[in-house]
């Protein structure tokens, strides 16, 4: 069996582990665009903040590929893949043969539309690479420009104002994070970024950069200008599947995939950040691109490609990252759509700088956002998963002392199929 992985990191390396469990004598190939071991990319904020080295970031060891007896190819992108032939060209020149191929390609940077790119000291945010380059340019940088609120943007900001920059966050929506929490959480947040030396201006983009060699300044769509000498780009990502034929593997946001994380062709699958499946809280395809699914989905993959079938339950959204003294957990569906009725609460307790925000479908929870006080998400992140139906008062979640001995003396835990 020829095996062939596209991608080498997390959710390819836990495909090529199950795989090798299964199938001790198929053949693994293994393309990746970086070169080297594979690493925990969320800990390259780490880096570039000076809390964590390089050499911490492998994930396996230097024997991992010679041990799981892999042909590895990198540093090329894979360019087409024939599904007629069953090929996948590598490059300009090399072309590599499947009779079972896994799509884990990740997801790229969310590009920007501005002027004058090109420019040196303007960078993403996504690889090692990057973050290596960033370091290297510290030397002489005195102003940053963080282009993003989300995840990635605050990151990027942390880690340079620990390096003594001072550093602007370019926000387009009205609060940071506004893709994992709502208004009254990403206000709380917004505050706390201003109070720790951050500023932040929200409901902004960047137009253009300005410099002659390296940038120096970049214009702001409400016609003022920032003097900077160091941009990151954190406006997201987008799944990478720009080489997917689309007419004969079908693709939406990300490639959508069966429970089996089978494509539209039968002898292609996907998984990780470009794979689209059931979301368990909205209840509809949806890309979660966080590691946790990323591993999971390649591990239920190489079972898969192994010939062994074993169905993926969906995946779950989840976020949980300390801003400065807040510390914040979202998970499931965050902002509910008004109609199809979903019920919200909340609570603020303003003496404890405490927040929750519960969202309800039918007895079900959904969705949940926690600033401060976030020792009990656990258990919420498993009423959702499980897709218990609560037999307490919704009203009890919202409470600090919320805890699990409710739900098990209620039995709304065993009242679930799914948890059994």
């Amino acid at each position: 069996m020829e095996y062939v992985i596209i991608g080498n990191g997390v959710a390819g390396i836990s495909a090529a582990e199950s795989i090798r469990q299964l199938d001790a004598d198929g053949n693994i190939t293994m393309i990746g665009d970086e070169s080297g071991l594979p690493y925990c990319r969320p800990m390259i904020s780490m880096v570039l903040e000076g809390t964590a080295t390089p050499n911490q970031l492998p994930i396996r060891k230097a024997k991992f590929y010679d041990t799981l007896n892999i042909a590895p190819i990198f540093g090329e992108r894979v360019t087409n893949i024939d599904v007629g032939s069953r090929t996948v060209q590598v490059g300009t020149a090399q072309s590599v043969a499947y009779d079972r191929l896994l799509i884990a390609t990740g997801a790229d940077p969310r590009p920007i539309n501005a002027q004058n790119q090109e420019l040196k000291n303007i960078s993403y945010m996504r690889t090692s690479l990057h973050v290596a380059n960033m370091l290297q340019s510290l030397a002489g940088t005195k102003d940053a420009l963080v282009l993003g609120g989300g995840l990635v943007g605050f990151k990027a900001a942390y880690g340079l104002l620990r390096r003594g920059l001072k550093v602007t966050m370019l926000i387009g929506s009205g609060y940071p994070l506004s893709l994992q929490v709502d208004q009254t959480a990403g206000q709380m947040i917004l505050k706390e970024l201003v109070a720790q030396g951050l500023e932040v201006k929200v409901g902004v983009e960047v137009t253009a950069f300005e410099g002659q060699d390296k940038v120096e300044a970049a214009q702001i769509s409400d016609g003022s200008k920032i003097a900077c000498d160091m941009v990151v780009i954190g406006k997201g990502v987008l799944p990478a599947l720009s080489f997917v034929p689309r007419d004969h593997i079908e693709v939406d946001l990300g490639i959508m995939v069966n429970a089996h994380m089978q494509t539209s062709n039968p002898h292609v699958y996907a998984a990780g950040d470009v794979a689209e499946y059931i979301d368990v809280a909205r209840n509809s395809r949806w890309v979660n691109a966080i590691w946790p699914e990323a591993v999971s989905q390649g591990r239920i993959a190489g079972i898969n490609m192994a010939g062994r079938p074993v169905a993926y339950a969906g995946s779950l959204s989840r976020n949980v990252i300390r801003i400065f003294d807040l510390d914040v957990l979202t998970g499931g569906l965050v902002t509910p759509p008004h109609e199809n009725g979903y019920e919200v609460m909340s609570a603020m307790h303003a003496g404890r700088n405490t927040y929750r925000k519960m969202v309800f479908c039918d007895q079900r929870l959904v969705g949940f956002t926690m600033v401060n006080d976030i020792e009990q998400g656990g258990v919420l992140m498993a009423l959702m998963h499980h897709q218990i139906p609560l037999n307490i008062p919704k009203e009890a979640l919202l409470d600090t002392r919320f805890n699990f001995k409710q739900v098990m003396t209620h039995g709304a835990w065993a009242a679930s199929p799914k948890a059994a």
